[in-house]
């Protein structure tokens, strides 16, 4: 287990829900990883970069609702600004990517 953390910790993250506009492969990037592009409504579409290839084939990706923290810094990936990071679990096998379990729209906070 990781160090305590405060509600105020958690309250600093802006997590929000996005839908998967298009992705490409990234084969710039050390580990085998795909760009995202996200839509989260009201923000505007914001790009990441997904270890994620073990689990998911693109065409699965696109459509498809995603959990993100939107607010971190932008991070210098290869060649590509990330600008979002994508939830997932750690598991067996590769990251399992975190959704709503109903559709919601683009940009929906999460509590």
């Amino acid at each position: 287990m990781k160090g305590l953390a405060t509600i105020q910790d958690l309250q600093k993250l802006d997590v929000r829900v996005g839908q998967v506009l298009k992705v490409e492969d990234f084969p710039a990037a050390r580990k085998p990883a795909y760009k995202l592009y996200i839509d989260f409504g009201s923000l505007g579409v914001k790009k990441s970069s997904a270890q994620i290839t073990d689990l998911y084939a693109k065409e699965d990706l696109v459509g498809r609702q995603v959990v993100a923290v939107v607010n971190f810094p932008p991070l210098q990936v290869a060649d590509f600004l990330s600008e979002v990071l994508v939830l997932g679990a750690v598991a067996e096998g590769g990251v399992v990517l975190l959704k709503p379990d109903r559709t919601v729209p683009p940009g929906t906070p999460i509590a």
